[in-house]
């Protein structure tokens, strides 16, 4: 298994309850498909250097795990039709 870094931002207008389910979500699609989370690190709400999408801030959360190579393709495609997700990263740890 590999080690992966996973930066997403979610809106930070949501209710605390559908943040907590939606980053929850993503913690189990990993689990699910055969990963293990080693971290999850929740920044909380912060405000952009420049508009995306017309929004000003975001709420961050940063998580580390080792999975699949498989499992990243999953949660990319996962992260692109969820609607409350603005951006997200995964990188591969050395």
């Amino acid at each position: 298994m590999n080690s992966y870094e996973l930066l997403y931002i979610v809106k930070a207008d949501m209710e605390e309850e559908a943040r907590t389910a939606l980053i929850s979500r993503f913690s189990d699609l990993i689990v699910n498909n055969g990963g293990e989370i080693v971290e999850t690190d929740e920044w909380g709400k912060r405000r952009f250097a420049y508009p995306i999408n017309y929004i000003n801030e975001g709420y961050y959360v940063l998580v580390n795990f080792k999975a699949q190579p498989t499992v990243i393709a999953e949660l990319e495609r996962n992260f692109r039709i969820t609607e409350d997700t603005i951006r997200f990263m995964c990188i591969k740890k050395d």
